[in-house]
């Protein structure tokens, strides 16, 4: 089973999501997800006012993938990767950024938001989260011994008689 490359928890977790929401609110796009170069969203903010979110999963597998072709098409031209990537419609954008090698940020906004602005913000918040992913990465696994199976299966059989 594929699992995510970074597993974000507790504080640094609280930490990412505080930066986020300062994004949304500094920026006004619509959707910010920091999703893993599998395809995993690590976490994710949407204003109030936004319209119901795409899949957000749909999204996460999608942008992972069009940052791998996108990294294989910059290997073609002589380029490790290209940082970010920009796909605009009539009424709405895509902007995607790399958070370290780890991550992307992804944020879904409307034609009110200039692309401008949201690059500003965008590369000030990787600034901040790029640290973040840096502490989760270094971190070993947290090792469940056999207390916690026999806790959680005592609270399953509570739970489900």
């Amino acid at each position: 089973m594929i699992e995510p490359s970074l597993a974000l928890y507790g504080e640094a977790f609280a930490r990412v999501d505080q930066h986020l929401e300062e994004l949304l609110g500094a920026t006004g796009v619509r959707y910010c997800l920091l999703v893993d170069r599998k395809g995993f969203v690590l976490s994710h903010k949407e204003a109030l006012w936004a319209p119901r979110p795409p899949a957000l999963d749909s999204v996460a597998t999608l942008v992972a993938s069009n940052a791998a072709a996108t990294t294989a098409l910059a290997n073609m031209l002589g380029e490790p990767t290209f940082a970010e990537q920009t796909h605009q419609g009539e009424n709405g954008t895509l902007y995607v950024e790399s958070v370290g090698t780890d991550a992307l940020l992804t944020l879904i906004f409307d034609s009110s938001v200039a692309l401008g602005k949201v690059k500003v913000y965008a590369r000030k918040t990787i600034g901040k989260l790029e640290p973040i992913l840096d502490e989760v990465r270094d971190l070993p696994e947290p090792e469940l011994g056999a207390d916690f199976s026999q806790g959680a299966t005592a609270l399953l059989d509570d739970l489900l008689g």
